[in-house]
Parts: C-alpha cells; sequence; structure tokens
C-alpha cells in the first residue's frame, strides 16, 4: 500500500513500564550515529519522561508534523495513561492505553499516513486486563486491517535467516495435533508473496523442517511427514512456489544451508526461533506479513525486570526500525 509522501514511521508505547520507552528515547538519542529514519512515537509522554528526562519530547497532532519537529524533539502523538507509568512496576490499569497506542498507528498505516508501524514490546496481561481477547500482536493487527486473526504470518529474521513458525504459541504436546496442510499451504502462500512483493526477491526460495527428528525417517519416527506436510508441498508447487521437501530441522540452520534458501518453514515455535537467536541474538525482528499495512516489532519482551536501569540494549529496535523503513522504501518505489 502506497504511503503518503515523506511519511515518517510510528512506534507504538508497547508496555509504558517494561523498556519500551527508553529504547525508544535511546534512537531518537542516537537517531543521525544510527541512521534512524523520521519516525513519530504513538503513546504516553510521561513513560519517556520517567526514563530519558534528557531527551526532548514535543507533543504534535498528526503525523505531518513529524518532519518539523524531528531534529529539535522527539514527536509525540499522545496516548494517556491511566496511572503514572512507574519503570519495572507493572499497572494493569494502564492496558487500555496500550491497546489504544495499537489502534492508533495501525489507523495512520492503513490512511497512508505513516509508512509503516514498529510496536514496542506488550505486557499480555495488562491487556487482557483491559479487555483484549487477540492471542497477541500479529492476530490483533490482522484483526484491526479487516482479517481473520489466523490470517496474518509472523516471519522472524536476524542477520541472515528468516523463519516462519507454521503454529506459534502451541504446547509442544499439541503441535501435531493443532499442525495441518492448510495452515502450512497459507504461511507458505503468504511467505512467497511477501519475500517476492516487500523482500524484492525475484524467485524466492522455501526450505521447509519436518516435525519429527530426521524429518520422520520415512515414517519410522512419526508419519505427519508424509499426512501433514507432503501434501502441502504438492499444493504449493502447483502454485509454482519453489519449495523443498521435509527437511531434519537439526541440519538445516548451518551457514550452508542457509545459502539454499530464502526462508524457512518451521513446524513450531522453538523450531523457528533458536536458530534465529542463536545467529543473532540482539538483532532479531518479527515481521508481520499478509497484510495491507508493514509492520515489525523488535525480538524480545518488556524486561520489567530491567527497566529505568539504563542498561537495556536497543539493537533488536534498530534493527525493527530499519527493516520497516527499508520496507516501506520498496513497496514506495524508492529503492
Amino acid at each position: 500500500m502506497k504511503t503518503k509522501d515523506n511519511a515518517p514511521l510510528a512506534i507504538t508505547m508497547g508496555e509504558p513500564a517494561g523498556i519500551g520507552p527508553e529504547i525508544i528515547a535511546d534512537l531518537w538519542r542516537n537517531r543521525l550515529r544510527s541512521g534512524i529514519p523520521e519516525f513519530l512515537y504513538v503513546g504516553s509522554a510521561a513513560a519517556l519522561t520517567a526514563v530519558a528526562p534528557d531527551v526532548p519530547t514535543e507533543i504534535v497532532t498528526n503525523a505531518e508534523q513529524t518532519a518539523d519537529v524531528f531534529k529539535a524533539a522527539l514527536p509525540v502523538l499522545s496516548i494517556e495513561t491511566a496511572a503514572d507509568p512507574i519503570p519495572g512496576q507493572v499497572d494493569l490499569k494502564n492496558g487500555r492505553a496500550v491497546i489504544d497506542s495499537i489502534d492508533t498507528a495501525c489507523t495512520l498505516a492503513l490512511s497512508g499516513d505513516v509508512s509503516a508501524i514498529v510496536t514496542g514490546p506488550i505486557n499480555k496481561a495488562a491487556l487482557y486486563a483491559a479487555g483484549f481477547d487477540a492471542p497477541g500482536h500479529t492476530e490483533y493487527l490482522a484483526r484491526l486491517c479487516g482479517e481473520p486473526d489466523d490470517f496474518s504470518v509472523m516471519m522472524l529474521t536476524s542477520r541472515d535467516l528468516r523463519v516462519v513458525p507454521v503454529t506459534v504459541h502451541v504446547p509442544l504436546r499439541d503441535v501435531a495435533r493443532t499442525l495441518t496442510a492448510d495452515k502450512i499451504i497459507h504461511a507458505g502462500m503468504v511467505t512467497y508473496h511477501d519475500l517476492k512483493t516487500r523482500f524484492g526477491i525475484d524467485n524466492p526460495r522455501l526450505a521447509i523442517a519436518g516435525l519429527n527428528p530426521h524429518a520422520g525417517e520415512a515414517g519410522t519416527i512419526g508419519m505427519e511427514e508424509a499426512t501433514h506436510i507432503m501434501p502441502a508441498i504438492w499444493a504449493l508447487r502447483e502454485h509454482g512456489i519453489n519449495i523443498t521437501d521435509p527437511l531434519p530441522a537439526d541440519t538445516l540452520f548451518h551457514e550452508e544451508a542457509r545459502a539454499q534458501y530464502d526462508a524457512v518453514l518451521c513446524m513450531y515455535h522453538d523450531q523457528a526461533l533458536i536458530p534465529v537467536k542463536m545467529l543473532d541474538f540482539w538483532g532479531g525482528v518479527n515481521v508481520t506479513l499478509g497484510l495491507p499495512i508493514i509492520r515489525t516489532s523488535p525480538d524480545h519482551g518488556t524486561a520489567c525486570e530491567i527497566a529505568g536501569k539504563g542498561i537495556a540494549r536497543p539493537d533488536s529496535m534498530i534493527a525493527a526500525v530499519n527493516l520497516a523503513a527499508q520496507l516501506a522504501n520498496r513497496e514506495n518505489g524508492l529503492i
């Protein structure tokens, strides 16, 4: 979706008692050294001031004002919290403000007023207390874009690896029961499409991990490769998608293997996230695929235990912002 000329990024507040506000402040503080593009902070100015009193802020009423403000102050589209944010102390009363921040940023993205959104990490307990009933950010954003919860697809990226977990927050004991050929097909179709259109890869190469050890070893260590995964592979190939047979996950992520594909469809959460975090623990990025808007986020949680101590690393947020800008620039024909 083409956005307005010179539209900034929007960064949501996330949990105001977590490390989100301080790493967002750090982005602005180091904007020149790290080459950070212009962004608009959608959230509580008080949450920023509590952890970064040295960073000047200026309240704006629309995204267009970002360009005039950004050089001298961090632009804030204000979302008031019910209680004063205290670093490290989650207040459930502030859950509504976190939801409002996401809603506002998504509306700006859908209207083209911002080029992409980068979401700060959330505390789900606070959101649930405010009536939030989606499994997470990815599903909630699908709803805001008018799609079913399971329409959007989560991709994790690191320095030289992209992974897509087909099942996400599912207990390991339930993965085989939850995994279906239709889910694999949907994840494969969406991933292929976005790699082509948003990442600029002409003929994306997909690898797919087996569910069982040794990818089932011809049915001797499980049948899901034959009953669930291969039918999905055949369907994806019928759509012209370049995808491997199921491959053993224990040999899929070393350097030579990674050179053979552009992304891996993984069958469950840890199968996907462990290699990303091993390769680039501080720089991983979560990207939502399949939606009309661009959304990235840092690949970490709220880290309330270190909030306000000045030791939170902004690496993943920097990577998320830079990737969002890159995807937006490509979508708008700027690269």
